[in-house]
């Protein structure tokens, strides 16, 4: 008798992994990276440790108190960080930034709290002190100054502000926080954009209206001259950085039609600017050099394509013999020694979560640094690739498909898995965890990039707007009647699940094509359209309320409501929340399982207790699954048959 297959556990898919992120110092002498441990209270948070690279001995690590911790960090001269911290607030991503920066040495000694709203009331950590000569205030890590070492650029704005004040770009010391303001933004939410040098050259903001505005100026004594103002020119002008020359400026610029953005050269000198490339289908990413000058720009629409401006150029030419070297995987640089001689690089796939080598420009040689997820055995995952589709009404949608490991793709119980967002986001080719639990489960998994996903231009991530339940809703369904019809997805093993915005689409997709799915799941969703206005965090600001009136609308919400479709859905329903969630507040789903209760109509229904926009605790995230898969396996799965 033939032995069933082996399946990992549900906990290798969601469990943390041990590490986030790594930094090469500038010399290369030690490698910074935030360590994922768990707290008394069975949370994971994260904490930064710095190794000698070449004996791997431990030199100092960074651990702030309670809730609180590295957000991100920075090498800023050859032995000293600069550290942003984070509050856990149960968002999917990342923490969100408090605005405090702390410094510490590569040894440990000399943690500070350099400038934040705790910086003059309190100690923040067992090791952690507080200078007399640091500032109360919120500030962002902008760039580091070329030949000084004791200084960076930061955005600065005075606490109590927030987003609402006009950020000031300043020189902070890296040791006592001290700030001289450099520059002042012309336009509120600024993002500052240095040149070379680490002068600041752009600002870019918005104010309530959502409309961006760019600004520039030749040098620290002249006037902001406005370059673009997105309320009559309809469109982004966004800096990325100054190229090689240290003349030239690139910046993206949406295209008026119906294609993605443009890459463009702005002369700083001669104050002119040219098209320099665009994509037929994806929007340009920057990709920087040694110095943080630009060399070309990557396009993510399936696996990553990068092109550069100098093909011949040392950091380029290593490049392309790793890309060589690594011929199914994507090849990152993720950071630079100060001589340009040593590169750090992510190489990462869609089977593998990926590993850090150190690659020396010199030697043609990699060093193997560390692995993500070390548990994960890449030749047991599903295989995902790009797909092309056309919808309905002519327009081109991409996305991807993940197969088991060793199916033929073809006649699989399907999981059509639409993206959060909806907008500003966008799914990428890569190592998924949830993704690769479920095709380990020997399900297909389609995820559709539908209009409103980022990275396809402005006129695509615009077509979304008030488009809830309809077009961008119709996009998933066409790309469930794709899938079926190129003999992937069994028609009768089709569910639909999702988070956030995805939790809404999985919903909405059994109320509008009741015959398409034969379940559905969503986890932290929203589901009722008018509690979008008085509930959560996204309406709290006035241009976060603008930000709803111009994306979801305000009139035929309950239309386009599941909790006024509940009578619609004759497909059993799983849903999930975190009841301390305040982006989409548990209300939602404790409306949808009222509604559908009320309508006689299957729901399994969870609030997690100390959970928000996503679940911290591992043994919530596996219980989660858990139910998750229990719950497909009763409708498509093996259960099912």
């Amino acid at each position: 008798m033939k032995a069933a297959p082996r399946l990992e556990p549900v906990s290798d898919f969601v469990r943390d992994d041990i590490f986030e992120e790594m930094r090469i110092s500038p010399t290369g002498q030690y490698v910074a990276v935030s360590v994922n441990i768990t707290d008394k209270d069975a949370r994971t948070k994260r904490v930064l440790l710095v190794k000698d690279r070449a004996t791997g001995k431990s030199m100092g690590h960074f651990n702030l108190a309670g809730n609180t911790e590295v957000e991100d960090f920075w090498w800023v001269n050859d032995h000293r960080l600069l550290i942003s911290a984070g509050e856990k607030s149960g968002l999917l991503e990342k923490p969100r930034p408090t605005g405090e920066l702390y410094g510490m040495d590569a040894d440990g000694s000399n943690q500070g709290i350099l400038i934040g709203y705790r910086a003059v009331t309190q100690e923040s950590g067992s090791h952690i002190t507080v200078g007399k000569r640091t500032q109360a205030g919120a500030a962002t890590m902008v760039a580091h100054i070329p030949g000084d070492s004791d200084h960076v650029i930061v955005a600065v704005w005075p606490y109590g502000s927030g987003a609402s004040g006009y950020e000031k770009a300043a020189r902070m010391d890296v040791r006592t926080g001290q700030t001289v303001v450099v520059a002042t933004a012309p336009v509120r939410n600024a993002d500052f954009t240095t040149d070379l040098q680490g002068n600041v050259r752009f600002a870019t903001g918005a104010d309530n209206n959502n409309k961006l505005r760019t600004y520039y100026r030749d040098d620290a004594n002249a006037s902001w001259v406005l370059l673009n103002d997105a309320a009559v020119s309809k469109l982004n002008l966004t800096p990325l950085g100054f190229g090689a020359d240290g003349r030239t400026a690139y910046l993206t610029r949406e295209d008026a039609g119906n294609g993605p953005d443009t890459l463009v050269a702005y002369d700083t000198t001669s104050h002119t600017m040219k098209d320099v490339r665009r994509d037929a289908t994806a929007d340009p990413e920057p990709v920087y050099g040694a110095h943080r000058e630009l060399i070309g720009v990557r396009y993510v629409d399936a696996k990553p394509r990068f092109v550069f401006f100098n093909e011949q150029g040392d950091i380029e030419q290593s490049f392309r013999a790793l890309e060589g070297s690594f011929a199914d995987q994507a090849v990152a640089p993720a950071g630079f020694t100060t001589d340009g001689k040593q590169m750090l690089v992510f190489v990462y796939s869609d089977r593998s979560p990926g590993d850090y080598y150190l690659f020396d420009l010199g030697s043609k040689k990699a060093v193997h640094l560390a692995s993500h997820r070390d548990w994960i055995d890449p030749d047991r995952m599903g295989p995902q690739r790009a797909v092309t589709l056309t919808a309905r009404d002519g327009v081109v949608l991409h996305g991807f498909l993940t197969v088991p490991a060793g199916s033929t793709g073809k006649n699989l119980p399907l999981v059509v898995n639409p993206h959060g967002g909806p907008f500003f986001v966008a799914d990428r080719w890569g190592f998924n965890g949830e993704v690769q639990l479920l095709a380990s489960r020997g399900y297909a998994v389609l995820q559709l990039n539908y209009r409103g996903s980022s990275g396809f231009g402005r006129q695509f991530a615009h077509s979304g707007y008030l488009q809830w339940g309809r077009a961008m809703q119709d996009d998933l369904t066409d790309a469930t009647k794709w899938a079926i019809a190129q003999g992937i997805a069994d028609p009768k093993r089709i569910c639909i699940y999702g988070a956030s915005y995805g939790g809404y689409a999985a919903l909405e997709g059994v109320a509008k094509e009741p015959n398409l799915y034969r379940c559905a799941a969503g986890y932290v969703g929203v589901y009722d359209l008018q509690t979008m206005y008085h509930a959560g965090d996204v309406q709290e600001r006035k241009s976060g309320e603008n930000y709803l009136k111009e994306t979801l609308g305000e009139d035929g919400l309950e239309a386009i409501s599941p909790t006024h479709l509940a009578s619609r859905i004759v497909a059993p329903v799983l849903l999930a929340a975190g009841k301390q969630d305040e982006r989409a507040p548990p209300i939602h789903t404790e409306m949808m399982r009222d509604a559908l209760q009320k309508a006689g109509k299957p729901v399994q229904a969870t609030i997690y207790a100390g959970e928000g926009h996503g679940f911290y605790l591992e043994a919530d995230r596996e219980a989660f699954y858990n139910s998750l898969l229990a719950f497909l396996d009763r409708n498509i799965g093996t259960g099912a048959r």
